[in-house]
């Protein structure tokens, strides 16, 4: 019996673990891949998850970058400086080093164990696996944009995004790209890594392309890289789309499972690190007796996130549907940049940039 099970040793799930388990608390996480695991991913990361982990992310980080290159269709470039570096990392390497810091403070940890179903029954949570079965007083779900814990809890699913990522390593640099207009209602983005390049297309709004993996392949190939489409792997987004509700009984959402990744920026590392913080947070409040400790993350996570992700939500649409005009009159601005960087360094929200943002997005 344990006092938490998480379903997912992603960033969320390993961000709770730890944090449950540093506080003297007997929590498992059951992961069906096998770790060290490939996840398509562009690994662009803020170094504001820093204010959530309390230790040193150094060995997780395979590059620091501080400029962005933006172009239109491969064309009309334009290169910023950033002051605050993002940081890049490869998705395997940080989430292996996130899960093995859970584990030294006392997580236990079951790779290559996927979830069959779950059930709530005598106030314990049985969880089926293609194993053994485990139980624990508390769940959390942080099994990722498309997995069936969300279904199982009764809670109401997202709309899934379509994206698409490779990795690399014909082409190298140490500028973070992005391209707008190859992709309709939606950007490609490029990640340096100390060994490559991981690129990744994401279409943001509106219907999924078919051919999605071809686009970025092709666009691969301009880039110099020595890719086909058999490289490229496909995999939802679960984009914020509005507050909802993220408990059930004594059960939690987090990660992508939450659907919190910026409707604008596709960011989802950060809310995800957020969210296992705040879950462990709520789940530690519960078992000490806490009656209102789940409704209370709901309520957190759309305070604290959620509200932020209106605006976000608003300049999205706008962005979205005007890119072109977008890309003229705000992306190519350095001072857009800037503000961007600082809201992914919590140094600014969307709320405080949204009226000047829309008046250079919209200025017809």
């Amino acid at each position: 019996m344990f006092d938490c099970i998480i379903v997912g040793a992603g960033p969320a799930g390993s961000t709770a673990a730890y944090h449950l388990a540093k506080q003297g608390r007997s929590v498992l996480v059951v992961e069906k891949a096998s770790l060290p695991r490939n996840k398509p991913c562009g690994g662009g990361v803020t170094p504001a998850i820093a204010q959530w982990l309390d230790f040193d992310l150094t060995p997780a980080i395979s590059l620091k970058a501080n400029k962005i290159s933006y172009t239109w269709k491969m064309g009309d470039p334009v290169e910023v400086a950033i002051g605050s570096p993002m940081w890049m990392v490869q998705r395997d390497v940080f989430d292996d080093f996130l899960i093995k810091q859970a584990q030294k403070t006392g997580a236990e940890l079951r790779h290559s164990t996927e979830v069959k179903g779950i059930e709530f029954k005598n106030y314990v949570w049985e969880v089926k696996t293609n194993s053994e079965p485990v139980s624990g007083r508390y769940l959390i779900a942080a099994d990722g944009a498309g997995g069936p814990m969300t279904k199982w809890l009764g809670l109401k699913e997202p709309k899934l995004c379509l994206s698409a990522s490779l990795e690399t390593r014909s082409i190298k640099g140490n500028a973070i790209n992005f391209d707008f207009g190859t992709i309709k209602k939606g950007f490609i983005w490029s990640f340096p890594k100390a060994d490559g390049y991981s690129l990744s297309i994401a279409a943001m709004r509106g219907d999924k392309p078919k051919d999605i993996k071809k686009i970025l392949a092709d666009y691969a190939t301009k880039c110099g890289a020595d890719v086909s489409v058999s490289n490229v792997r496909e995999h939802p987004l679960s984009l914020w789309g509005g507050d909802r509700k993220l408990h059930s009984q004594n059960a939690l959402l987090a990660g992508d499972a939450a659907c919190l990744a910026d409707p604008l920026s596709g960011e989802g590392i950060r809310p995800a690190i957020f969210s296992g913080f705040k879950a462990a947070e709520a789940i530690y409040r519960a078992l000490g007796g806490a009656d209102d400790a789940l409704e209370q993350y709901t309520q957190s996570i759309a305070q604290e996130w959620g509200t932020d992700m209106v605006w976000a939500e608003r300049l999205a649409r706008a962005f979205y549907q005007f890119t072109g005009a977008a890309y003229r009159a705000g992306v190519k601005l350095p001072m857009t940049t800037q503000l961007m960087s600082k809201i992914l360094c919590c140094e600014l929200r969307y709320a405080d940039i949204a009226n000047r943002a829309f008046n250079k997005l919209m200025p017809f």
